[in-house]
């Protein structure tokens, strides 16, 4: 029937308006505080009561099932590679002192001054408008959510937990490839103060950076010789020594950490105050986030909706510039690291749909009967036939609703639901 595509079109279109409403109302926290405290928790509520009424009907929790164990595999070895990623943080904010971030000059970045150049010539109203905090890191991790539960509504192509999966193990990846190239070489902040703000570190420098940086690092000619004898010439007479707790069996991190006595006892406890660091962290964490939500999005679902993910990644991308949080190569590599990261993981969740590969896997077993029952004008066999088709097509033909088959639900939304409050309780100040 004609109308059938348009309503398909429609039922898509309401993704993408929960999305904007969702960016619009949380917006309202910069306009009316008031109105935002009260729309929020409306629309979360609401959101909440259409997928948890989808539950029952959802036909695809098997597939889920099968997905259970790789998505619990990849929020491991997303955690693991946030850890290395801190602890990397962490070394290349301490082992120069926080008297080298303090006189370190930030580096020239060509964006920051097309901006500030942008600003002069654009009309007041569009400098505004870029300048404003319509999104941040919560946001693009609360549009992939959406995303995700939209599963129930057949907005995306199951499984859900196959798609977060995915979107886990391709963040891993791109953080530990972040860590590798910003602990590689230490880049100055575009903000000198921030370590002084934000960290207490001894401020001279680690007995590696005293040894094998300093007496190199200003001297032209003590950098040629070091360039042609190839080793570290330089008589450096005593090295200042840094604070040694006792962390047992983990103080092989302590001339990574650098602890100062205020931090405590713990490892652990100092590596939470990590955060987003200090020094250039080439790539841009947050715009690694912003990429792969954009593009799982534009995977997954398509349309309209996509165009304006992508347009809030680029805002995003020149207020990480505009406000010196990132330089703009951060910001580009992360994009391009982000795109290519998503393509080359298309064997997690590809987008093809598997019940179809099921029928046409079915349909080549009936093929012959087929063809005979059409040969024969025996319509109803041919019904009887496709309809044997579409039945093995479907994750749970019969509708039998085990003990198992209800629990693994209940389990996954309740522990999805979890994971949004904890997003939006932790992430909340980017």
């Amino acid at each position: 029937m004609r109308w059938l595509p348009s309503i398909k079109t429609a039922g898509n279109a309401g993704l993408g308006i929960a999305a904007i409403s969702y960016i619009a109302i949380d917006y309202l926290r910069e306009i009316s505080p008031t109105w935002h405290s009260r729309l929020q928790p409306a629309l979360w509520s609401l959101l909440s009561l259409f997928a948890i009424s989808r539950v029952p009907s959802y036909r695809h929790w098997a597939a889920e099932f099968r997905s259970a164990l790789p998505f619990v595999a990849s929020v491991f070895f997303l955690l693991s590679a946030l850890l290395f990623e801190a602890l990397s943080v962490r070394f290349v904010t301490a082992v120069l002192g926080l008297d080298w971030h303090r006189n370190a000059p930030p580096l020239p970045d060509t964006g920051q001054w097309l901006l500030l150049a942008l600003n002069e010539k654009l009309p007041s109203i569009v400098v505004d408008i870029l300048r404003a905090h319509v999104v941040g890191l919560h946001h693009f991790l609360m549009l992939f959510i959406m995303l995700g539960f939209s599963v129930l509504f057949d907005f995306v192509k199951a499984p859900g937990l196959g798609l977060g999966a995915r979107y886990l193990f391709t963040m891993a990846i791109g953080r530990l490839l972040r860590a590798i190239t910003f602990v590689s070489t230490i880049l100055p902040s575009a903000r000198p103060w921030c370590a002084s703000a934000r960290f207490e570190v001894p401020p001279y420098p680690h007995h590696w950076a005293q040894k094998y940086y300093v007496p190199y690092a200003s001297d032209a000619n003590a950098i040629r010789q070091l360039i042609l004898k190839d080793f570290a010439y330089a008589d450096v007479e005593k090295y200042i020594g840094d604070y040694r707790p006792d962390w047992g069996s983990m103080s092989f991190l302590i001339d990574f950490l650098r602890p100062t006595p205020s931090d405590g006892s713990s490892w652990y406890h100092l590596l939470k105050k990590a955060g987003g660091g200090c020094n250039d962290l080439l790539y841009s964490g947050h715009m690694l986030v912003a990429t792969l939500t954009a593009m799982a999005w534009t995977e997954a679902h398509g349309g309209f909706s996509s165009v304006i993910i992508w347009l809030l990644v680029m805002h995003s991308a020149q207020r990480e510039i505009r406000e010196r949080h990132h330089y703009t190569v951060d910001c580009i590599v992360a994009i391009y690291v982000g795109i290519l990261l998503w393509k080359m993981t298309g064997f997690i969740w590809p987008a093809e749909n598997a019940g179809r590969q099921r029928r046409l896997s079915k349909l080549e077993k009936i093929q012959s009967r087929l063809v005979q029952a059409a040969k024969d004008y025996d319509i109803d066999e041919v019904r009887e036939l496709l309809k044997e088709v579409e039945m093995g097509s479907q994750e749970n033909p019969d509708g039998a609703k085990s003990k198992l088959t209800w629990l693994f639900p209940c389990v996954t939304i309740f522990s999805t639901l979890t994971i949004v409050l904890l997003a939006l309780t932790l992430t909340s100040d980017g």
